[in-house]
């Protein structure tokens, strides 16, 4: 099996990208979406800002994968 990293469709707050995350590590959401908090307030926000706005733009949807 193929693991791939996509954008959820169904488990989107903003741009689905920690969703995506989650499915792809096979965590909970809601986690990932903490740990996401607690970084962005200890690196001062603005790497993991950059990160998340280039994985929205990089990272397909979950509908968009085609084999």
């Amino acid at each position: 099996m193929n693991k791939r990293l996509f954008r959820t469709v169904h488990d989107r707050k903003l741009a689905g990208v920690c969703g995506g995350i989650a499915a792809y590590f096979n965590l909970d959401p809601s986690l990932v979406r903490i740990l996401f908090v607690i970084l962005f307030f200890v690196t001062a926000g603005f790497p993991l800002l950059v990160g998340y706005i280039a994985a929205a733009v990089v990272v397909p949807n979950e509908g968009d994968i085609v084999d």
